[in-house]
């Protein structure tokens, strides 16, 4: 059987181990592939493995033995499913691998906001504490997160995984959802209401048509100037200029995004320079422990596919 991963790189620079494909086939491993390298390389595979690396409908008709599609992510939208669907080849992703990880990132990214622990080690590392005339001193204000009140924007595992660590620094939850749950400690609301009323705004929405841009604006408007915004979902559900606007012009209080519309994003990104505008490189899924889950996962929907009950089907 002929394995071909597209773009392993992300998923395993080096410290996991590709045994478990290795098993249950011949496996070409490539670490990344350009656009015009797609067909020429998975022309004559039966599995293929990607990333990000985008499978369009014309690559997947060039590809005749194709009995399998795995998606190394969460997100399948690089796959054109229905197209493969029409060949009876499923595509399968691999699900809430990274629920505790993206959970603890959220978390991180709060935590520099409300302390600036990163920023003012810096300035320590610069020589500004050995000559300060005070025992302490900070640049920024330092905010206490009990009592805060925190704004989940799509409540599924990792917003709810968000909110269960979220209550252990003593915040209040809020949440909106297109199914909400009666759950204790958690009040859900109107999206509006919870851009009105949050003192921190996390994204853990998945992206669609009708929310491309949710955050824009008007949305922005809402917050109190105080608040704070997270995404660690989707780059394209914030009006990203927009937000810089808010930011540059001391409407909100800070941001904090592990993920841009566009990535890599152009060196002439409106949030490079706004004001108070963490950025960090599409990180919170990355955690060793989170890849791990991931490459069994992968390892596993295929083995399940060869024994002819495939799982984590997204196009059946």
């Amino acid at each position: 059987m002929n394995i071909v991963v597209l773009d392993g790189h992300t998923l395993n620079p080096g410290d996991l181990s590709w045994d478990g494909l290795r098993a249950l086939g011949t496996c070409t491993f490539h670490d990344r592939t350009t656009p015009d390298q797609v067909v020429p390389r998975a022309r004559d595979a039966e599995i293929v493995f990607t990333n990000k690396t985008v499978l369009s409908r014309d690559a997947i008709l060039q590809m005749p033995k194709l009995r399998f599609i795995g998606v190394l992510a969460t997100g399948f939208n690089v796959v054109d499913a229905a197209a493969a669907r029409e060949r009876g080849v499923p595509v399968c992703n691999v699900p809430a691998y990274g629920t505790k990880s993206v959970a603890q990132m959220v978390m991180a990214l709060i935590l520099e906001l409300v302390h600036r622990s990163g920023y003012h080690s810096q300035t320590v590392h610069d020589g500004r504490w050995n000559q300060c005339p005070d025992f302490c001193y900070w640049d920024h204000p330092l905010i206490e997160l009990d009592g805060l009140t925190l704004g989940i924007v799509g409540y599924g595992r990792i917003g709810e995984a968000v909110a269960q660590v979220a209550r252990a620094f003593g915040m209040k939850i809020i949440a909106q959802s297109r199914t909400p749950k009666k759950e204790a400690g958690v009040t859900f609301v109107e999206l509006d209401t919870l851009f009105r009323e949050a003192d921190i705004i996390s994204l853990h929405c998945p992206l669609t048509p009708e929310n491309k841009g949710l955050v824009n604006a008007a949305r922005l408007a809402l917050m109190k100037p105080t608040a704070f915004l997270i995404n660690t979902a989707r780059g394209p559900l914030v009006d990203e200029l927009a937000l810089a606007e808010a930011l540059n012009g001391g409407r909100i209080a800070g941001a904090a995004l592990d993920v841009l519309s566009i990535e890599p994003p152009p060196a002439n990104h409106p949030l490079f320079n706004a004001r108070n505008c963490i950025i960090t490189p599409h990180i919170a899924w990355a955690t060793r422990a989170a890849r791990a889950r991931l490459m069994q996962t992968a390892v596993s929907n295929l083995k399940a596919f060869l024994e002819g009950h495939p799982q984590n089907v997204v196009n059946p």
